[in-house]
């Protein structure tokens, strides 16, 4: 097993560590040690800045071919809870979100067994053409692959009619975790992890930046963790197309998927955080998603390698539908005085990791 010394030399000489010195610094109790060599490796990165934007959420249907064990969020269409949002309805809530000062919608949601592919060419079209200033991220690589499979076209062709549509980067979401023993148990239906890759890696090739996550806390163990990081880190080398690292901490309170335990702790946030900075070096920026972590945690994070916050949101279904206890949306003030509070400065960005302004 790597010592700590050995792992925090390699930190400090800017070399990469190993799946090994990974696993060592999650068996450490030495929280704030592992925290300073975070800290240490994202000044080196991006300085001081703490970035986020103002976003909005968009999730157009809660129906879902896919039943995931850890999912509260999915529906059949025979539940009355159950919702699919009309193209005029995302294209209105896309212009309320522009006139407010946002630079970015965010769009996911359920496999709709009904709804063709063109109907999401054609949603694109219309927020494209009613708010051009947006940028649009949509579709996780999940939803890519059933855009494929409904279409009968390519993964690659289904990227490309989209982006002349008018996708502009997709998200994270999907990936959980990528080891193949654990996906068969929280989501057995869902593609699988090489799959995620595959889907990534065509991204990137067609030119799209995309955001890379990580579901913890559930069945998975440090190593699968390690492993899942270790994959997302060999893609990052060939591609460099991954703009953020962002580790998801699992809602238990709402969940399908009954265990023994309550989800993540603070410790073990702050800790996937750091070493999430400390091992993915090809990554420039690591989340703190706060709408799973809370404000709190989330602000702590920022003396644990993190820079960056998300951003206003607005309206977020499916960790809330979970149980996530944060609110639905923060303000630009309140995200500025998060950041400034922690002594970093706050940096509007657009969702390229271009910056807009400081404050």
């Amino acid at each position: 097993m790597s010592s700590f010394t050995t792992i925090s030399d390699k930190v400090k000489a800017g070399q990469r560590i190993s799946e090994d010195d990974a696993l060592a610094l999650y068996s450490s109790n030495d929280l704030l040690a592992i925290g300073e060599l975070a800290a240490l490796a994202n000044q080196r990165i991006n300085g001081r800045n703490v970035y986020f934007n103002v976003n909005r959420h968009i999730n157009p249907t809660n129906i879902c071919v896919n039943r995931c064990a850890f999912c509260a969020f999915s529906r059949t269409g025979t539940e009355d809870d159950a919702y699919t949002l009309t193209r005029d309805e995302m294209v209105r809530r896309a212009v309320e979100a522009g006139s407010q000062g946002a630079t970015e919608v965010h769009l996911v949601g359920g496999l709709h067994p009904d709804l063709s592919f063109t109907f999401y060419l054609e949603l694109l079209a219309a927020i494209r053409g009613a708010a051009p200033e947006l940028h649009i991220k949509a579709f996780t690589a999940v939803e890519i692959d059933w855009f494929a499979s409904i279409s009968g076209l390519s993964a690659q062709q289904v990227l490309k009619q989209l982006m002349a549509a008018g996708l502009g980067s997709m998200p994270g979401g999907g990936a959980e975790i990528l080891v193949e023993e654990v996906r068969q148990q929280i989501c057995p239906e869902k593609i699988s992890g090489q799959r995620w890759l595959e889907v990534h890696r065509l991204a990137h090739q067609v030119g799209l930046k995309t955001n890379c996550t990580m579901l913890y806390g559930h069945l998975e163990n440090h190593a699968d963790r390690v492993r899942h990081m270790a994959l997302l880190r060999e893609l990052q080398d060939d591609t460099g197309g991954f703009q953020v690292f962002i580790p998801l901490a699992w809602q238990p309170e709402n969940s399908p998927l009954k265990l023994d335990v309550r989800g993540t702790s603070g410790l073990d946030d702050l800790k996937t955080l750091a070493i999430g900075r400390l091992f993915l070096d090809n990554i420039p920026h690591i989340k703190a998603y706060w709408v799973m972590l809370g404000e709190k945690i989330a602000q702590v994070a920022l003396a644990f390698g993190v820079d960056d916050l998300d951003g206003t949101v607005v309206e977020e279904k499916i960790g809330h539908d979970a149980g996530a206890r944060s609110p639905q949306s923060l303000s630009l003030e309140r995200l500025i005085r998060l950041i400034r509070l922690a002594g970093k400065t706050p940096v509007e960005r657009d969702t390229l990791y271009r910056p807009l302004r400081s404050f």
